[in-house]
């Protein structure tokens, strides 16, 4: 499951696009509507304590702080995380940023919310990485927790994405993303070409510094999706589709779910 190691630097660039503004409201929104009744409001610090699970380089989470979570991010790239510490440092939010497995979640004690954005749970690739996700999860909420999450479906890697070949050529760093989809297990692979100017203060510097990395990440339907949640213990409140807040259709590219412990 390791990635994000040389793109981790320059993720926020290529990553502007994100409507991280609108999914902090959403998930502030759907955690106000389902929130515990004495909480976050009865002054409990504990109670207003929320996880990014795969927070990478802190934007969401720093959003969700600035909503008055007490934020606690986890994610498995330590480098991912050193830029999360980079954030944190510039602007003073008071965040526990934690190197862990999502699938291995570790909590000094259990806490009312997670949350998951960005199709983390894709890089799941089993039936029983995604059980033990949801189950770590499950055993780190309080009782009534909320774990809010999105991912991928397999009609988006499957007749979206497909076989496929992205470049984007930025000031200071430009990547190339060949992907492939197989049918058969479902797993969508993804080759990233970086090439990082090796000094970005220097307006003229022409020398481009050159990695790869590989990742994989598994298509799963709604269906799918909500079976294993349950058989950890969870039980749907509500779904939507991601991108338009819509129902949930068979052309949708990617769903949300609010659950319960």
């Amino acid at each position: 499951m390791q990635a994000y190691s040389g793109f981790a630097e320059v993720y926020d660039e290529f990553m502007d696009n994100v409507p991280y503004e609108e999914w902090a409201d959403r998930f502030d929104a759907l955690i106000r509507r389902y929130s515990m009744p004495d909480s976050p409001e009865d002054g409990n610090e504990e109670k207003k304590i929320l996880v990014d699970l795969g927070c990478g380089t802190g934007v969401l989470t720093e959003l969700m702080a600035g909503k008055g979570y007490n934020v606690w991010g986890i994610d498995l790239s330590p480098e991912m995380l050193a830029v999360a510490q980079e954030h944190k440092a510039s602007t003073g939010q008071d965040i526990l940023y934690i190197c862990q497995d999502m699938r291995e979640v570790e909590l000094p004690f259990q806490v009312p919310y997670c949350i998951s954005a960005c199709d983390c749970v894709n890089y799941l690739l089993t039936d029983d990485d995604l059980l033990a996700m949801f189950r770590s999860v499950h055993s780190s909420l309080l009782p009534d927790g909320l774990f809010l999450f999105d991912f991928n479906t397999l009609h988006k890697y499957r007749d979206v994405i497909g076989d496929t070949t992205i470049a984007e050529s930025r000031e200071n760093a430009a990547f190339i993303w060949e992907n492939w989809f197989d049918p058969d297990s479902r797993i969508n692979e993804y080759d990233l070409t970086l090439f990082t100017k090796k000094s970005p203060e220097d307006p003229d510097s022409e020398e481009f510094l050159r990695s790869i990395e590989t990742h994989y990440q598994r298509g799963y339907t709604a269906e799918e999706m909500l079976s294993c949640a349950q058989k950890a213990g969870f039980r749907l409140l509500e779904s939507m589709d991601a991108d338009d807040n819509g129902p949930v259709r068979s052309e949708s590219e990617r769903v949300l779910f609010v659950l319960r412990k």
